[in-house]
Order: C-alpha cells, then sequence, then structure tokens
C-alpha cells in the first residue's frame, strides 16, 4: 500500500468515526420504573403509559414550575364575561407525525375521550353544553354553568393526561384501547423496534415545533438534543445501577434508596430529585366485591395500619419519605390530619369492626407487582396487618403490566378479580380534591375500585363550580373527611423520587411530577 493510499484510508476512517460518534451520542439510553405493555394513557392512569404519552403526545395546556397552568399546543384563548364560552386557537405548524395538521376537530374529540375516563375530566365534561370547531384551527367550548377548573382541567399534569390525539383515534371508544399510536408529540413511538420485557425506542420527531418560552417543568420549550431515547428493561435494580457504572445505559428514572449510597461513591454519577413536590403511597380497595363493599370491612382495615412499617419497607431513608394520613397530602392547601389514624394501628377495633361487618373469612385476593420499586415492598406489609386484625390474604405475585391489566377488571376476585392493590400518585394530583382520582364516587365512571357514593359526588361538583377560595377550601376539606369516614382507600404516606444519572454525560434533565426526556442534552 502506498503513501496516498494509507493517508486514503486514514482519512476515510476519521470520517467513519466522525460520522458515527454523534450517532451513538445522541441515543439517550435508560431504565425505567417498569416495563411498558399497555399502549393508551386514557385507557390506564399506570405512570409508565403516561410517561410514554408525555413523549409522543402533546397537551393544550401544561402546569410551569410555579404551578401555573401555561398555554402549550395553544396560542390564544379567551372567555366570555359570563365565563360560559371558552374559545381556544391553536399554535400555528402543528402536525401529526403522519405529516397532516393538528385541527380543532382533532382537540375536541380527544378532550371528549380523556373526560369519558379522568376524574376532573368527568366533572368538567358535565358541565360542557357542547364544543365546536370554528374554523380548521379555533374552537368554543360552551358551558352550562361556570366551571372553575377549566385551565386546571385541560392542564392537567401526571395522570389522566387529556393528550391529543387526531380525531380518528380519539372516537376510540374509552373503554376500549387504542391501536394507532400516532401523535404530535417531540417524539415518534418506533412501534416496530418495540419488543416488551426487552426494549422501548422514540426517534426525535423532526417536525415539532418547541414553543419560544424556556422550558418550565411541563410547559415552554420541548426542545429534544438527542435522536433517539431507549428504554432498557433491566427488572433488578442492582443490575441497573451496575449498568450505569459501566456507562451501558445513561440514566436510571428510579432506583430504590437502599442503592443510592454505590450511586453517590462514583464520581461519574449523581442522584437527581426530579419530583421533589414527591409522590403518596395508596392501598385501594375493590368496592364492587365483598368483603370491602362493607363500611365496616373498610375501616377494620384503616385501624390495622401504620403508616411507617410500610415507608420503612418501601422506601427506606426517612429523609426521603414523610407520615401523612392526609388525604389530599401534607404541605397543601387543603391538608388536613386525623389523629393516631393510619399512624399508630388499633387492631382490638379492627377485629371489632370486622366482626360487625359480617366478614366470612373468605380470602382477600391482594395483587403484589414485584418489579415496581415505588410500590412492591407494601403488600408483604399489609398483609401481615390485615391478618392481625383478622383478614384472610392471599397475595398473588405479578408484573406490574399485568396488575394494570388484571385492576380494570370487574369479576369477582376469584374469578380473576382483585380486592386490594397498591399505587402511587404525584401529589400535584392528589392535592386537587376533584382531579385526584381516588376521591371519586362515581360507581361505574369511577377510578379502578368504583366507589359508589352520590355524597362525595355532590362535594367535588361542588367544589369544580366554586370560584370563592374561602369556600373550596371548605368543600376540599368536606372531601377530605369523606375519604376518612367512607374509608374509600388507604393513605400510607408520602416520599420524593429520585432518579440516577451518568453526571459526565449527561445534563439539562427538568425537575417536575413527572419524568421528560425533551431539553436533556447528551454530551
Amino acid at each position: 500500500m502506498n503513501h496516498f493510499s494509507r493517508m486514503a484510508l486514514a482519512l476515510s476512517f476519521c470520517v467513519a468515526l466522525l460520522a458515527t460518534a454523534p450517532a451513538r451520542a445522541q441515543t439517550l439510553r435508560m431504565v425505567a420504573h417498569s416495563d411498558l405493555k399497555v399502549l393508551d394513557p386514557i385507557w390506564t392512569t399506570a405512570f409508565i403509559t403516561r410517561n410514554h404519552g408525555y413523549l409522543i403526545y402533546d397537551t393544550l395546556f401544561a402546569k410551569d414550575a410555579d404551578l401555573r397552568i401555561q398555554p402549550q399546543m395553544i396560542d390564544t384563548y379567551d372567555t366570555s364575561a359570563d365565563k360560559l364560552t371558552w374559545t381556544f386557537t391553536l399554535r400555528d405548524g402543528l402536525e401529526w407525525h403522519d405529516g397532516t395538521p393538528v385541527t380543532a376537530e382533532d382537540c375536541i374529540a380527544s378532550i371528549k375521550r380523556w373526560g369519558a375516563r379522568d376524574s376532573l375530566g368527568q366533572q368538567l365534561m358535565a358541565s360542557v353544553s357542547n364544543m365546536k370547531a370554528v374554523d380548521a384551527k379555533t374552537f368554543t367550548m360552551v358551558l352550562k354553568e361556570p366551571f372553575g377548573l377549566v385551565l386546571e382541567a385541560l392542564g392537567k399534569p401526571s395522570s389522566n393526561v387529556p393528550f391529543m390525539m387526531p380525531k380518528r383515534v380519539a372516537e376510540t371508544d374509552p373503554f376500549k384501547q387504542i391501536e394507532d399510536y400516532t401523535g404530535s408529540g417531540p417524539f415518534i413511538f418506533k412501534k416496530d423496534e418495540w419488543k416488551p420485557g426487552e426494549k422501548i425506542v422514540y426517534v426525535k420527531n423532526p417536525k415539532y415545533q418547541p414553543r419560544p418560552e424556556p422550558p418550565s417543568m411541563l410547559a415552554g420549550g420541548k426542545v429534544v438534543n438527542v435522536g433517539r431515547v431507549e428504554w432498557i428493561a433491566i427488572s433488578d435494580p442492582l443490575t441497573a445501577v451496575n449498568a450505569l457504572q459501566q456507562g451501558e445505559i445513561d440514566l436510571i428514572e428510579a432506583p430504590p434508596a437502599d442503592l443510592f449510597p454505590m450511586v453517590r461513591a462514583d464520581k461519574n454519577l449523581a442522584l437527581f430529585g426530579w419530583n421533589a413536590m414527591g409522590s403518596q403511597i395508596i392501598m385501594r380497595f375493590n368496592h364492587l366485591h365483598p368483603p370491602f363493599d362493607d363500611l365496616k370491612a373498610r375501616q377494620a382495615a384503616m385501624y390495622a395500619i401504620a403508616q411507617e412499617d410500610f415507608l420503612k419497607a418501601q422506601v427506606g431513608d426517612p429523609e426521603i419519605y414523610r407520615v401523612c394520613n392526609a388525604p389530599l397530602v401534607c404541605g397543601s392547601p387543603y391538608e388536613k390530619s386525623y389523629g393516631n389514624l393510619l399512624i399508630k394501628p388499633d387492631f382490638e377495633k379492627g377485629r371489632q369492626l370486622l366482626k360487625e361487618s359480617g366478614y366470612d373469612g373468605r380470602p382477600v385476593v391482594m395483587l403484589q407487582q414485584t418489579d415496581l420499586q415505588s410500590s412492591n415492598q407494601l403488600p408483604p406489609v399489609a398483609k401481615q396487618a390485615l391478618e392481625r386484625v383478622g383478614f384472610k390474604i392471599d397475595l398473588q405475585a405479578m408484573d406490574w403490566q399485568t396488575v394494570v391489566s388484571r385492576r380494570a377488571k370487574k369479576d369477582p376476585p376469584d374469578k380473576g378479580g382483585w380486592n386490594i392493590f397498591f399505587t402511587t400518585t404525584t401529589t400535584v394530583d392528589a392535592d386537587n380534591p376533584v382531579g385526584n382520582s381516588f376521591t371519586s364516587g362515581g360507581c361505574e365512571k369511577a377510578w379502578f375500585g368504583w366507589p359508589c357514593d352520590p355524597e362525595m359526588e355532590k362535594l367535588r361538583a361542588a367544589l369544580a363550580r366554586e370560584n370563592d377560595p374561602d369556600k373550596r377550601k371548605q368543600l376540599a376539606i368536606a372531601v377530605s373527611d369523606r375519604v376518612m369516614d367512607q374509608a374509600s382507600y388507604i393513605v400510607l404516606g408520602q416520599y420524593k423520587a429520585f432518579g440516577a444519572y451518568r453526571k459526565d454525560r449527561i445534563s439539562g434533565w427538568l425537575a417536575g411530577p413527572v419524568p421528560v426526556w425533551w431539553n436533556i442534552t447528551k454530551k
């Protein structure tokens, strides 16, 4: 090989290296908090599906870091003097991933589908007289009566989120899962590369037009700085941290607190409190079937609970968790505590209430999501506590996505249904008595567990339509009292969520109630 040939070969190698290095650098590889199997963020409130939704869909409004609702897909909006007619105009240049323009008709259909499933959406839609398109980019929402939470509803964070979908998709029955995942968001879902239990892939949407404002939590400009995001399925947390240390991945959404010392000990790694506002842990009853169709059985379970036992088992670090029996969360304007209830158990009272309920000893089917680090240690603690007051517990272990599917079933527990499962919600969802899905007493329209409580629905409806702050607070406290009086569900405390990442590679991770991947830059 002569001198010129060697130079040409070296030059071609350098060109190839330069061409391939950025491509590698622009792929963000991460481990999510669970595997993704359900892809419809309206059909389920599961956080992993919500996270998927924030990547590929966009919202009309969004909440910023100051917890103010800001326009997102909306350019301008206005309301009439009587607060009954709202007019919304979309931004220029909004396109679906298939290249077709986003229209007012798409948004109307999306709001209707979301409003059929979400508790705050149901309250909003009950006040809506009609929605109609004025032109391709503008639509109106006409109310029967003033509704004080219109923007809060359309900008609702976390889950259920009012994501916008094409009309053809949004017209899918709200109680059936969609099969078309076309969005208009900053990323495109690569269904052809999706391998459940192995890898989920998203690529940058080249036509997405971010808002001009700086990013602020879920609002502002969603600027994508990577070409590709890969969610790598690693179920064992220690294996995931080892992969992070070895540089095989860039980020872990939510490692368990007992592995924080490993992260802190590595100079290339760091922890990031992306959800400093925190999350609330919930034990959810099925109100359709015995024994928890009976109030005294639910109350018996409440008197068996000591929150700190659950928080120690699941979170571990008292610097991260907080004992709190306020249904509308501690630190919120609607905080109200309830003495020792859920703090110090009263097993004798629990046994007496269970006896009065007529409990016949049938097994209580308790679902345990073994792969979800935010709640997988809760069921064994609950089993032990509830057995102390006389319940017979059938603990059934499965992955989280199976729980997500199974909790939607209304079948009797011995026919594939359930009695108890555990979940978490962000405090920005839980502190809103109307938006908090757990508080709904809407029977068949209520969140999984389907409590039927007309008095609760009257309170929530009145609160949604009340504009006076003092009266709103009185109604919110009444909702809180009703949750505890009826033992609608059990609050198990609060905790802050932390992620782990390679600080030598990653910057720009935004704080908020949701882990989002726009704004992140990979070195």
